[in-house]
């Protein structure tokens, strides 16, 4: 499911070429602004600081002049925008980190900024992915594995589905034009388990003579 890779990409996103026979027919990465309005709460936390401020002001203007009562919430907007600043930095980190690959036979996940891996989805162990789409097209494909697959929650985040904490799903966070890049992902799958896997196996008669 992971790779490490500290060693040079082949392929942009991916540890190494893709075998004979596999297309890649989407890849991209999350959307700055809407990753750190979802992930991490840009609009809640400028919510916070714009209700902290103006508290802060409503309090102190009885009890000084204009001026000095606008110059006593400035340090709270400062802050406000010293936070907001780092989250968007922290955002913008993450989308570069990150490359999502759609291939006719995987979903490929290279995330991480500071510890960099690579989980490889195929597709037979993916049991469903769910679109959360919002109106400026902008959306969140979370992938539901099956089997034995096991995920931490803090290792994928914040390319993980939010708050599914006892099963985590990993999760194309915030991708533009998301319609269509579930289209893309909902036909490859489909055509991918759609064909029929060759097995070899021992003849019968073979296992009789042993």
């Amino acid at each position: 499911m992971s790779h490490d890779d500290f060693e040079i990409e082949p392929v942009n996103g991916l540890p190494e070429r893709p075998p004979e026979g596999e297309e890649i027919l989407w890849q991209g990465r999350p959307s700055t602004w809407a990753l750190a309005r979802e992930a991490l709460n840009l609009n809640w936390i400028i919510g916070y600081f714009a209700v902290l401020t103006a508290w802060r002001f409503v309090t102190v203007v009885d009890l000084m002049p204009l001026g000095q009562a606008i110059a006593a919430t400035l340090p709270l907007v400062a802050l406000g925008a010293v936070v907001c600043g780092l989250l968007l930095l922290t955002a913008l980190i993450q989308a570069r980190a990150t490359v999502y690959t759609v291939t006719t036979s995987r979903v490929a996940m290279r995330i991480g900024a500071a510890l960099t891996l690579t989980l490889n989805l195929p597709y037979r162990e993916l049991g469903n992915a769910a679109l959360d789409l919002r109106k400026n097209g902008t959306g969140t494909i979370a992938l539901d594995t099956t089997g034995a697959t096991k995920l931490s929650y803090l290792v994928i985040w914040p390319h993980a589905r939010p708050w599914h904490l006892s099963k985590p799903q990993p999760a194309l966070r915030c991708i533009p034009d998301a319609e269509n890049v579930a289209q893309i992902l909902a036909n490859a799958a489909e055509a991918r388990i759609s064909t029929p896997q060759v097995v070899r196996t021992t003849p019968l008669d073979a296992v009789a003579a042993e």
